[in-house]
């Protein structure tokens, strides 16, 4: 069994950068959260590159909590809209989970693609998350339209 030093020394870059995101990712949805949601660090002081990265970590979570609202009322809307439809007219909710589902595939792989213009360095975990950040709130915007959309 390798120790802690032969293992890290073993891990490519890149799988040692997945591993630290995956372990920051691990610490922020564990973390305590204090009654008015105080983000971990005041990403407005950040100097290093550790605190970006965490900022940017913590900003795909909140734009991604967001979503998750948005969601939830989007699904709700398309639901009743497709209820009110005739029976073999149905299906906008599917169409929708098929959107998403996409979706979360083209942000993955867009997101992985942009990482690699920094690919291995300590900036890359911080492009990515930074990325997934922005590709949320714009898909956020997009459920939100869609339910304005049905005149709900």
């Amino acid at each position: 069994m390798k120790g802690a030093r032969g293992l890290l020394t073993s891990m490519t870059s890149t799988a040692w950068s997945r591993s630290a995101l995956a372990a920051v990712a691990l610490f922020l949805v564990n973390a305590p959260v204090s009654a008015e949601d105080e983000p971990i660090i005041k990403c407005e002081d950040a100097v290093t590159q550790s605190d970006m990265t965490l900022c940017a970590v913590q900003e795909h979570a909140a734009e991604d909590k967001k979503l998750n609202a948005q969601w939830a009322e989007t699904k709700k809307a398309v639901a009743e809209w497709d209820a009110n439809l005739d029976a073999h007219q149905r299906g906008a909710v599917d169409a929708l989970l098929k959107a998403q589902r996409a979706w979360i595939q083209y942000r993955d792989g867009q997101c992985e693609v942009e990482g690699f213009s920094v690919r291995g360095g300590t900036l890359e975990p911080a492009i990515v998350e930074l990325c997934l950040a922005e590709l949320t709130r714009k898909r956020t915007a997009e459920l939100k339209a869609l339910v304005e959309g049905f005149g709900n």
